[in-house]
């Protein structure tokens, strides 16, 4: 049986408490308290601690699923749930203010999951067509990130059949990039 452990980040209101309940077999545990920043983001409440929810994938392999607050104010709690995380789905709101520098700054404070595991950006409500859309994304990757191989998905994060095809995704680069590893450090000089 595979265990993997995958965190669920971005900002506050992208979709990472949904997007774990779409996927879960199991009652979501969740830490949600009253939004003190209504102002930022217009929703009642908001993540503090961590979401966690678990899904079997094929016969038996375990993913857990872990989503971290989406505040900066909170991100103690991202250094301790990324130590055992192989890999990231971080997701961004198209239509929020500066959404694709906040995925670069994001992808920044979780660049050790992307060399350790992998990382996969969802962009969400792409269908209201006000933000940047898709190609902005991907070209902002190659200008500021050219260093980092990271697929870029539209998603909703209330569908999880959606869900689930970015999470095998991730699973199946994270799986790859461990079977070629060894192969990687025999070529090295």
């Amino acid at each position: 049986m595979a265990e993997h452990v995958i965190l669920f980040a971005g900002p506050m209101g992208a979709g990472k408490t949904t997007a774990i309940r779409s996927l879960s077999e199991i009652e979501v545990v969740s830490t949600e308290a009253a939004n003190s920043e209504r102002h930022v983001v217009d929703k009642a409440t908001t993540t503090v601690a961590l979401d966690y929810g678990e899904i079997t994938l094929g016969d038996d392999d375990k993913v857990r699923l872990y989503g971290v607050p989406g505040q900066k104010r909170f991100d103690f709690m991202w250094a301790i749930l990324k130590k055992r995380a192989r890999g990231m789905i971080m997701l961004v709101n198209d239509d929020a203010p500066d959404a694709v520098q906040t995925m670069i700054e994001y992808l920044d404070d979780f660049r050790d999951l992307y060399e350790r595991g992998g990382v996969i950006v969802g962009v969400s409500r792409t269908d209201l067509g006000v933000g940047p859309g898709l190609a902005a994304y991907s070209a902002a990757l190659q200008a500021q990130r050219p260093d980092l191989i990271v697929p870029v998905f539209t998603v909703d994060p209330r569908d999880a059949g959606q869900m689930r095809t970015v999470l095998m995704t991730l699973i199946a680069n994270i799986e790859m990039r461990a079977m070629l590893a060894p192969a990687a450090e025999a070529v090295a000089p």
